[in-house]
């Protein structure tokens, strides 16, 4: 299976149990991996055979800014179903980081796999 992916996309947003995680945005980090078949935009050239990564990275983007998450794990789902809504993608991976929430490290986070049949 072929793969588009979108690397390193920071969004903003309310994530977390703290109270003060609750009131102020924060940065999270996103990765994701597309499952597709590519075949017929190599041919082409067209990005309508294609599933366009701008598309998925607004709407990502949009859901983040919006969503009040608890954990990184149940927004992380919600970024899996969003990216399965479009008829091309079979399976997604999907990364999702909270810079910073632990002392000494980089980064925290989770990272999942899904199929469309997850989600019926």
């Amino acid at each position: 299976m072929d793969q588009i992916f979108i690397s390193d996309l920071l969004a903003h947003g309310i994530i977390g149990v703290n109270d003060w995680e609750r009131k102020t945005p924060q940065d999270i980090l996103i990765n994701v991996i597309l499952f597709t078949d590519l075949h017929s935009a190599g041919n082409s050239d067209d990005i309508q055979d294609s599933v366009n990564y701008r598309t998925v990275a607004k709407k990502i983007l949009s859901h983040v800014e919006t969503v009040q998450r608890y954990s990184v794990e149940a927004l992380a789902t919600d970024l899996a179903r969003l990216c399965l809504e479009d008829p091309a993608v079979h399976k997604v991976q999907v990364r999702v980081e909270k810079p910073g929430a632990v002392r000494y490290s980089r980064s925290v986070g989770v990272e999942i796999e899904r199929e469309k049949g997850d989600f019926t």
